[in-house]
């Protein structure tokens, strides 16, 4: 039998990662969480100091392992260039669309300065995380078939537009027509590697 403090530790974070899947970051609180969870307020503080903490946790702790995990299945960084960008968006599309949670959890994170602060605490250097993408991307830079620039700016290339093609489409979920589909993320992803081919300049 599990220790009760674990049992309620996965409680919190189940109850939480639920409520911002279906009901949106900005409806959770410390209260609404112990409610749900069952679990006295009290018993919330003693393992998260406020809702930041809590977030900031369940990014790196929840989130960011089984997202990395996510995008390099069945991706080699030793793939072309265009067989490794459309692997990495299909991955990354199709995990978001079923881990909502952790998609408003990534939006938070980019723009939290806590985020930086807990990967500091938590000694998470850059790299750390998605380092088959990151050689990935070198490797082809070497080779002179992606633009040279700083690697951060290469990963904002290639992640931020499906990133916002995966807002576009929870906004559109409750909407008449889901405008979004796998056909126009290829279609997306195709413009994007041509952007970042250095024979396309």
């Amino acid at each position: 039998m599990r220790p009760k403090n674990i049992e309620k530790e996965e409680a919190i974070r189940a109850t939480a990662l639920r409520i911002i899947a279906e009901e949106g970051l900005e409806n959770l609180s410390m209260q609404k969480l112990a409610k749900e969870a069952n679990i006295s307020p009290r018993t919330i503080y003693l393992k998260y100091e406020n809702k930041d903490d809590l977030l900031v946790k369940l990014f790196i702790e929840e989130v960011l392992g089984s997202y990395e995990a996510a995008v390099i299945q069945d991706f080699d960084e030793d793939m072309p260039f265009s067989e490794g960008v459309q692997k990495i968006w299909q991955n990354t599309f199709q995990y978001f669309i079923e881990n909502r949670a952790a998609f408003v959890l990534m939006q938070y994170g980019k723009s939290s300065p806590l985020l930086n602060q807990s990967f500091q605490e938590k000694n998470i250097t850059q790299g750390q995380f998605f380092a088959p993408v990151h050689r990935f991307l070198n490797r082809h830079t070497s080779k002179g078939t992606l633009i040279k620039v700083p690697l951060e700016v290469q990963r904002a290339l290639l992640f931020a537009p499906v990133l916002e093609l995966i807002h576009e489409y929870f906004e559109h979920m409750n909407r008449p027509q889901q405008i979004i589909t796998k056909e126009l993320i290829a279609q997306s992803c195709q413009a994007v590697m041509k952007g970042l081919m250095t024979n396309t300049l």
